[in-house]
């Protein structure tokens, strides 16, 4: 299923208005003098965490991911990047330490192979996914330790050519609702179900899942995305960040 928005360029920054849900795309692969300027921008911390990547390409796409979640909130809480601070809940999902902003405006964040998602919304609980279809990927040997027996079914059922899309469909969308809800893996995979097909409508079944909306993202060729929001009424508006 296509998006029934476009990615937009951005020549105003959007204000983030209550009931809409913003997701930037971001292509992470920038010259070496955008990542050093976004690296300035973050904590002490998160400067160790990249330290700790071995290769370069990697620690970029954390430096530039997280320079990135730093300038988008900036500019919708209109402060510098580094007065922004964050903690996390006991399960590992980061918030925003500011003002009386600090538990309205909600974030999640993914990156993968060079492209980042990152998405916000005032007072709705979100979670963002993206990953890279790999085309030699072994699936159908994954998919029973991570998937829903209902899910492993519908994906052996697909054409073997839409097979390692719909693995990636279905994971991103778990991902996503993993995030949303904030506790990790305290919610087992197979708890829950999502839709395989790339061909169908994103469903998303849990013992909450009329608290959720589940919308599939094409961030772009060679990738799928995943969002969930809290509800159902908001409205969705996708950007292009550009650095």
């Amino acid at each position: 299923m296509r998006n029934s928005v476009l990615w937009s360029p951005v020549l105003k920054h959007p204000d983030l208005k209550v009931g809409e849900i913003h997701v930037w795309r971001a292509h992470l692969n920038c010259d070496e003098p955008i990542v050093h300027r976004l690296s300035a921008t973050l904590a002490s911390d998160e400067v160790t965490r990249a330290s700790r990547f071995v290769f370069q390409p990697d620690r970029n796409d954390f430096v530039v991911t997280r320079g990135a979640l730093r300038v988008l909130l900036a500019k919708y809480l209109k402060c510098s990047p580094k007065e922004i601070h964050f903690n996390s809940n006991p399960r590992g999902k980061p918030f925003l330490i500011l003002n009386d902003w600090d538990r309205k405006v909600q974030f999640s964040i993914s990156h993968s192979h060079g492209m980042a998602l990152l998405a916000f919304a005032v007072g709705l609980r979100l979670g963002v996914d993206v990953e890279l279809v790999l085309p030699d990927f072994a699936c159908d040997d994954l998919a029973p330790r991570y998937f829903s027996q209902e899910e492993v079914l519908e994906l052996r059922a697909l054409p073997s050519s839409l097979r390692t899309e719909g693995f990636f469909r279905c994971w991103t969308r778990k991902e996503a609702y993993i995030k949303a809800r904030g506790e990790g893996l305290q919610i087992p995979l197979q708890s829950f179900r999502v839709s395989v097909s790339p061909k169908l409508a994103p469903r998303l079944d849990s013992n909450d899942s009329s608290m959720w909306k589940l919308v599939s993202l094409n961030p772009g060729p060679g990738y799928v995305g995943a969002l969930v929001g809290e509800g159902k009424r908001w409205r969705l508006r996708l950007w292009d960040w550009m650095p």
